[in-house]
């Protein structure tokens, strides 16, 4: 019975200390559906139309209190000025730990274009927001478990804030964004006041790509990277993407493929020998825009010899555009048109 409550514990807190080192809205590959103001504030009131948008992400089906994700965003521009403002509601639930957050932002545009047609732009964002983070431990003992007096549930919030620039110029884009900025508080996991430490969840992102297009054709391609770096761990992993995009009668048909690498390897017990691993993802996902709706499918696949289970990750992307304005600009440029 002991071995089983300690074995319960140690895989708890293992899976806490990864889900609070996701630093608030976890950085999944949903930025990749139409969905880029999810991972940077600068990008909010950046495109013609403002824009709504609904996801649920859900791993290991099957298994009980897997990880689960949804978020809620809202972002526009504010009339016809170069402000655009947005907010992110988020659920992140993992096992007996969770986090509920949101985040309200503001974004300054700056053109540099001579005019309406050529795009020349660099913005500005910020995100301000509370993070509530939850521990659970009601539900740590199964039935006819001895009670553990020194177990109990907890709660700590915090305030945080994101930062980052985007630079658009025609075709060609490039993000970055600091999260996190500011140190959290811990959580305390039972009444001794041991603490879950996760003060440093700064995270650094950088993105860019570039869209191509043969003059007349329906089709367009966008390879795309991005960096993403985790301060107190020293972590790193590199996105590579695939997307293209095929413009119809009613509005347009898109796919893709992502490959998440990390850099970093973990070390683990093969046999007699120890062995290494890097984490690795592929990602499929296809979309669909029906005039002013969006919807998309995303799909990650873990390719590793160790990993907890063989089911994969699921997401469901639902979007709507409204006040939309006339595409200004002359470009291959799907998240500003």
């Amino acid at each position: 019975m002991k071995l089983k409550k300690f074995c319960l514990v140690a895989i708890t807190v293992l899976a806490a200390n990864f889900s609070f080192a996701q630093e608030g809205v976890p950085i999944y590959s949903d930025y990749l559906t139409d969905n880029y103001y999810l991972i940077h504030p600068s990008m909010a009131g950046v495109a013609n139309c403002a824009k709504v948008r609904l996801t649920a992400r859900q791993q290991w089906f099957g298994v009980d209190d897997a990880p689960s994700l949804q978020t809620l965003s809202i972002n526009g521009r504010v009339g016809d000025t170069p402000v655009g403002v947005g907010g992110v509601l988020f659920n992140d639930s993992n096992g007996y730990h969770s986090t509920l957050g949101g985040y309200a932002t503001f974004a300054y545009h700056l053109m540099f274009s001579r005019n309406e047609i050529d795009l020349n732009m660099l913005s500005f964002g910020i995100n301000a927001g509370f993070l509530q983070y939850k521990v659970d431990a009601s539900t740590w003992l199964g039935p006819g478990d001895e009670f553990d007096p020194l177990a109990t549930s907890s709660t700590a919030t915090n305030f945080n804030i994101d930062a980052g620039f985007s630079y658009h110029f025609l075709d060609f884009y490039a993000h970055f964004t600091a999260k996190n900025i500011l140190e959290n508080d811990g959580i305390n996991w039972n009444r001794n006041g041991d603490q879950w430490e996760f003060r440093n969840l700064r995270t650094y992102l950088f993105s860019t790509g570039y869209t191509f297009s043969k003059y007349g054709s329906d089709w367009s391609y966008e390879p795309s990277v991005m960096y993403m770096y985790r301060d107190a761990t020293e972590e790193s992993s590199i996105d590579i993407n695939a997307k293209v995009y095929r413009e119809m009668d009613f509005g347009k048909v898109w796919g893709g493929l992502s490959y998440r690498r990390s850099l970093d390897g973990a070390e683990f017990v093969d046999g007699s020998g120890v062995s290494s691993q890097k984490l690795q993802y592929f990602t499929p996902f296809v979309g669909v825009d029906y005039n002013n709706f969006v919807f998309a499918y995303t799909y990650s696949y873990q390719a590793n010899t160790v990993n907890f289970n063989k089911g994969g990750f699921h997401q469901i992307t639902l979007g709507y555009n409204f006040n939309c304005k006339r595409e200004k600009f002359e470009c291959n440029c799907p998240a500003i048109n």
